[in-house]
């Protein structure tokens, strides 16, 4: 049965069953990772029909809509990140790094294969590892007498972590056929990982990062991408900048410190000039 002690986070653990009733929570879920521990069967998302197996990891995103069927009896564990998780966040959770745990999320989000939803793993080692995590944040949050909420939290953090990885590794082998893409997969990776640290996204420090001269790298990335390096870095800015508007309460200054623009104004303009409308527009388009 469904347990929340988290506020906004809801862990649910079923065994053995042949039926399962439409999930509650979709409409409300902002991020969602589910663990077939046994059983087959099929599962529809958004449309598509997929099967699952024993130890399938599925991961699901704001508006994924997805119906289990199965085939033979089937237990799973679901932890469910509710979207009102991230907005107001009460006491209870003011000790827990939500914003880290935001962070990893979105880099899931914004991933190029955020679109698989059964996850694939770079070794079974790193399957396993998740597996462990989910089994044991489950005992600890479902345990009636007591819970040991470090637990909870650190597991927590280590499985988004290795979903997280696990995603970029997804990116990388797909463009492991030729070379020259994979380094701009590598390159790309590099600067969702390092959003956050202005630093390390200037050209000269991404040019001795994969060792390339300042001007030639610049220059490699336009020719693979369409798109000069400064101009990815600024879009992928404001693609995180629209995930903040829609799914947080965070202040226009408080995310523009945080994607290090100067101040609200010039995350306002930057927004306008690359966009074609304010912020405030942006916000008000997504709230009516």
């Amino acid at each position: 049965m469904p347990r929340t002690i988290i506020e906004n986070i809801v862990i649910a653990q079923y065994k053995n069953q042949s039926f399962f009733e439409f999930c509650k929570y979709t409409t409300i879920r902002f991020f969602e990772i589910v663990y077939f521990e046994k059983g087959s069967g099929t599962i529809k998302i958004n449309g598509k029909t997929v099967n699952y197996s024993a130890n399938s990891i599925f991961v699901f995103i704001p508006d994924d809509i997805y119906i289990m069927n199965p085939e033979s009896a089937t237990s799973t564990i679901a932890i469910k990140f509710l979207k009102s998780f991230f907005r107001n966040t009460s006491s209870q959770n003011m000790n827990l790094p939500v914003n880290d745990w935001f962070r990893k999320i979105e880099e899931i989000l914004n991933s190029e294969s955020h679109e698989l939803r059964e996850m694939q793993f770079e070794t079974e080692a790193d399957r396993a590892h998740l597996v462990a995590l989910v089994n044991m944040t489950a005992t600890e949050y479902l345990n009636k007498q007591s819970f040991d909420i470090f637990i909870i939290q650190n597991s927590l953090s280590v499985i988004l972590h290795l979903i997280a990885r696990n995603i970029q590794f997804i990116n990388v082998s797909e463009s492991v056929k030729e070379v020259k893409s994979s380094k701009i997969q590598q390159i790309i990776n590099y600067i969702h990982s390092n959003i956050y640290n202005s630093d390390l996204l200037h050209t000269k420090s991404l040019a001795e990062e994969f060792n390339m001269a300042d001007n030639y790298i610049s220059e490699f990335f336009k020719k693979h991408t369409e798109v000069s390096l400064k101009k990815y870095i600024i879009n992928y800015k404001l693609k995180l900048v629209e995930t903040r508007l829609k799914y947080t309460d965070l202040q226009y200054s408080e995310i523009a410190a945080e994607l290090g623009f100067t101040d609200s104004s010039h995350l306002n303009k930057t927004y306008q000039s690359y966009k074609g409308m304010t912020i405030g527009a942006y916000k008000a388009s997504i709230t009516v």
